[in-house]
């Protein structure tokens, strides 16, 4: 089956569509305490299929910019450095805000003394940045090699630096209490999971994503793309995977493996879903995913919003006051289902109701680009 090689991918969008929903999910349970195992990041060392969406996106976002940057046909002009600096920089405030918002909500004094610097969001920011810099500015032919280097780089600092230590003296911490300070971090064992020096493989993450949107892009024929995503993906898991022995999957510390294993997952999910939907044109289940897809970062940072303000509420409840989220779940769910099974229909509610915000944008034809 042949096809123009130009034509939209609609599994481009599906794939981005389950990965938002999987984050979103993830991160709004009833309870912390009453999570399924599957639906929990690995403690440290290991691979759950909670450790997956987060890069996923990273991979898509790589293909997505390849795609957006061909119409600049990958020079460095002023229109494209100022999209460039726009995106970058509007998606960090966001990121920020976010954290500021739910500083002032949740914590004490001047929000600002204590607010997280570093998130999901500015990781996307530096990441995309610095990823379309380096496409704008270099021969493509040179990126797999920067991504390899980058690679390579990291792991030196983590043998060097005890950085597959889970605590304070991991060089990962030591390098955020320097630039960012105790004050402005998401301190798990004295680690932020999105701090300063784990940049660096997730830049090379993001490339890895744009070199394998050039080779899919650039493929004469929809089954030649599939065949293509496949065997990179294959080779990129079972690579990471060999190697973890030497160099473990963490996705706290965003370790080398860890890049290579969720690269490869990725580009072998998508490879099925360019099959599936694109070839066979089994595209009815996967309106929902759709619907997310289209407008993935604003329906991300809808999601977060909507978080910290249905846990900042608070009304009358027994003897005290509790939030809108605890109301919902402590009163309704958790009778109803139990301490888990309450804990996952509050997330699946939630990914509904974000769901039927990004249904109505679709339906109306508009597309929040961020």
């Amino acid at each position: 089956m042949n096809a123009n090689p130009s034509k939209r991918l609609l599994s481009l969008d599906v794939l981005r569509g389950i990965t938002v929903a999987g984050m979103i999910l993830v991160n709004t349970p009833g309870s912390w305490s009453y999570v399924y195992a599957p639906l929990k990041h690995a403690p440290w060392i290991g691979l759950t299929p909670t450790d997956l969406v987060f890069p996923f996106f990273m991979f898509m976002m790589g293909i997505s910019t390849y795609i957006s940057l061909r119409k600049y046909q990958f020079r460095l002009t002023a229109e494209a450095g100022r999209k460039l600096l726009r995106r970058t920089l509007v998606l960090f405030a966001l990121g920020f805000l976010l954290n500021l918002y739910g500083q002032a909500v949740f914590g004490e004094g001047n929000p600002l003394a204590h607010v997280r610097v570093l998130g999901v969001l500015q990781r996307f920011a530096i990441c995309y940045g610095v990823a379309a810099l380096l496409a704008l500015t270099l021969k493509h032919r040179y990126l797999p090699f920067v991504a390899i280097g980058l690679l390579a780089g990291y792991f030196i600092f983590l043998v060097l630096g005890n950085g597959f230590a889970y605590g304070p003296d991991n060089i990962l911490s030591k390098v955020d209490m320097a630039v960012l300070g105790p004050n402005h971090l998401l301190n798990d064992h004295g680690i932020d999971p999105e701090g300063v020096l784990s940049q660096l493989p997730a830049i090379a993450h993001v490339l890895i994503g744009f070199c394998c949107g050039k080779w899919l892009m650039q493929a004469p024929d929809i089954r030649q793309k599939m065949l293509r995503l496949f065997l990179v993906g294959t080779t990129l898991a079972i690579g990471g995977y060999l190697l973890s022995y030497g160099c473990p999957i963490s996705k706290k510390a965003w370790s080398p493996t860890f890049v290579l294993v969720t690269c490869g997952m990725a580009a072998a999910l998508l490879a099925l879903l360019i099959e599936v939907i694109d070839v066979q044109g089994r595209v009815r289940w996967s309106r929902p995913f759709d619907t997310f897809g289209v407008n993935p970062l604003f329906l991300y940072v809808f999601s977060e919003a909507l978080a910290i303000t249905l846990n900042g509420i608070t009304l009358p409840f027994g003897d005290g006051r509790a939030s809108l989220h605890d109301i919902a779940y402590q009163a309704v769910l958790r009778p109803l289902l139990g301490d888990y099974g309450g804990s996952l229909a509050y997330a699946l509610l939630f990914v509904f109701v974000c769901w039927a915000v990004g249904y109505v944008l679709h339906r109306k034809r508009i597309y929040i680009k961020i």
